[in-house]
């Protein structure tokens, strides 16, 4: 593993000097994760913020029922962590999981703050995705209230075909708030088309 992606990503977030991107990503470490191995499990502090170079993560919790619900995907190039968790140093309310084998760069809570502190660059690094992951919460908020599951459905295969193929489908249709039996109708009619 090297960090190429990693600078790409920070590049193009916010363009800065190939010295301040290299102070920036020696706060960063490698991880490999087995597939279905957590990265968190509800109830513990998030201490770790990982960026995927390689798989698929996904966050899930449990409803009043006790279903388990899928509440993101995480991909090559994504954050995985539980913001909420990581930054107010709260216990989770969610499940980090590898759907396949991962490789990540991940920074501690401890080094992100210092980064914070001694690089300005990094501050508005994070800001931004921080905005930009509001902006996704946001989106799918809002989309679960306003969309038909057919949309949600043809959004999600358009913006990431890859975990059509990599991910199972009751993580899909729980992530898209509906029944395995919708999902395969719904896959049917794509089909058709």
């Amino acid at each position: 593993m090297n960090k190429d992606s990693l600078i790409q990503f920070i590049q193009q977030v916010l363009p800065m000097s190939p010295v301040k991107v290299e102070q920036l990503v020696e706060n960063f470490r490698p991880m490999q994760i087995e597939r279905n191995g957590h990265i968190l499990k509800a109830g513990k502090v998030c201490n770790t913020s990982h960026f995927i170079e390689k798989g698929i993560i996904r966050s899930y919790t449990y409803d009043f029922e006790g279903n388990e619900v899928t509440t993101a995907f995480y991909l090559k190039n994504d954050f995985a962590s539980d913001q909420l968790s990581f930054f107010k140093r709260s216990p989770a309310k969610e499940y980090l999981q590898a759907i396949t084998d991962c490789e990540t760069w991940y920074i501690t809570y401890e080094n992100m703050q210092a980064a914070f502190h001694a690089l300005p660059e990094f501050r508005e690094f994070g800001r931004l995705n921080i905005i930009s992951y509001y902006g996704d919460l946001k989106n799918r908020m809002l989309s679960m209230l306003q969309e038909t599951a057919e949309q949600r459905y043809s959004n999600l295969l358009h913006s990431s075909p890859e975990l059509f193929q990599n991910v199972p489908l009751k993580y899909i249709a729980s992530y898209l708030g509906i029944t395995d039996t919708s999902l395969s109708r719904i896959r049917k009619e794509f089909a058709k088309k």
